[in-house]
């Protein structure tokens, strides 16, 4: 069974304690995008299937 975003969520406990790698701040969950973003390193870390993948290799550089 293929999870598209709308079914796939992830634990708001986890992204309660969950930060930034590299800056060690907080990040903001975008759902639409299955992302969590690093505004302060300007990076977007990928979620797929629910998990968030938190490595800086990983993440998208955002404009």
């Amino acid at each position: 069974m293929n999870k598209t975003p709308e079914t796939t969520s992830v634990n708001p406990k986890l992204l309660e304690i969950l930060v930034c790698p590299l800056t060690k701040n907080t990040l903001t969950y975008d759902a639409e995008a299955q992302e969590l973003i690093s505004e302060k390193a300007k990076l977007a870390y990928p979620i797929r299937d629910g998990i968030p993948i938190m490595l800086i290799e990983e993440a998208r550089q955002l404009e």
